[in-house]
């Protein structure tokens, strides 16, 4: 299962992140000053405090949290500024002087600039590329909270290319950012459970991570829920509620739910057999390369199947199917330069992918090779 992605998601966060710094000084002055007690009476007791008393004695009296205050202020001052020249709003872009905002604001504790300075130093963004001074700041917005930050790190640890890899470490910063809703992290940890890497295999517990993922929408997660609900995974099995996540995840566009669409409108499996529907959703799935609807879209084409016969496109998309390394379409492109059907006839060539089909134990291929008097 591929990993979420997450574009759309770490935007949302980011921008909803970004609104919040602005109202950090007038809530904990208020804070303070609710909290305060007023100043006693005048001897004459007619004259009542001001305002500026009032606040006065807040400041007084919560000198580290007035202190704390104008920290965070400043900090969030600097990640805005940082900001816009990370994103050329207002200034022209500069990595360099964002880089330099982002430093100043993580120094004072901000976990965005933290996270930003991060992901400036894993791509060499207006800092020379250096994947420990990220991981120094990933770990530090994680550390402090930064959801899309625990995520990154436990991708970091999962990759294990800019450091030792640790599945426990990836599970666990998975998880601290999964409970605060992010689907990507939600998506990861069900896989995680699911393959039982770095916990132990729990189809339940990979269910219920699915399900808070695909709740928010993301289409990886909706496909694995129709896989779990299929086989039964973690869940009574349910095949109508198999379809209904396929579809969704299928209508969001991803391609392996897709390819699983076209599996069943072309076997007629709980949706009526409708060939050209199974067409669809295979092109659709193949169009952004995935290899099982490749291959499908070639047998259609070859046999006919909801279009016009097509020996020509059926060696097309065979084609790229095989490129892919998928054997049966290797064993069929053979098949079609040995009987030259779609193509002009090259033994050469049908031998060769044959060969290819036959070194991934494709026994179809064995088979002919053997027959042609070639050994695998």
């Amino acid at each position: 299962m591929a990993q979420a992605g997450s574009a759309d998601f770490r935007g949302a966060f980011l921008q909803t992140a970004a609104k919040g710094w602005m109202f950090v000084v007038v809530f904990l002055l208020s804070l303070s000053f609710s909290q305060a007690q007023p100043p006693p009476p005048s001897p004459s007791g007619q004259d009542k405090p001001s305002a500026v008393q009032g606040w006065q004695r807040a400041i007084d009296e919560n000198p580290n949290l007035v202190r704390r205050t104008q920290e965070e202020a400043l900090a969030g001052g600097l990640f805005q500024m940082g900001l816009k020249y990370f994103k050329g709003q207002e200034f022209s872009q500069d990595y360099k002087k964002a880089a330099e905002m982002f430093r100043l604001a993580g120094e004072q504790g901000d976990s965005r600039a933290q996270y930003y300075l991060a992901q400036m130093y894993i791509h060499g963004r207006g800092v020379s590329r250096d994947p420990i001074e990220a991981l120094k700041w990933y770990r530090r917005a994680a550390e402090k909270g930064h959801p899309l930050a625990q995520f990154d790190l436990g991708q970091l640890y999962r990759r294990g290319q800019e450091v030792p890899r640790d599945y426990s470490e990836t599970v666990k910063w998975y998880q601290e950012s999964a409970k605060q809703g992010y689907p990507p992290a939600q998506l990861n940890l069900g896989v995680m459970y699911e393959e039982g890497i770095g916990v132990p295999r729990n189809y339940i517990t990979a269910f219920e991570w699915y399900s808070q993922a695909a709740a928010q929408g993301s289409p990886p997660a909706q496909c694995a829920l129709g896989k779990f609900y299929w086989h039964g995974y973690g869940v009574t099995q349910d095949y109508a509620a198999a379809v209904k996540w396929y579809r969704l995840s299928a209508v969001s566009g991803y391609q392996d739910a897709q390819y699983n669409l076209g599996q069943l409108y072309r076997q007629g499996r709980l949706v009526p057999q409708d060939y050209r529907e199974a067409l669809k959703w295979y092109r659709l799935a193949a169009d952004q390369g995935h290899a099982g609807a490749q291959l499908n879209m070639g047998v259609m084409y070859f046999e006919g199947l909801g279009v016009p016969r097509d020996p020509r496109e059926s060696v097309k998309w065979y084609g790229k199917a095989a490129e892919q390394g998928e054997a049966m379409a290797q064993y069929n492109l053979g098949q079609m330069y040995l009987l030259g059907q779609g193509i002009p006839p090259d033994k050469n060539r049908a031998v060769e992918w044959f060969q290819r089909a036959a070194r991934q134990g494709f026994e179809p291929a064995k088979k002919k090779l053997h027959a042609l008097g070639l050994d695998g």
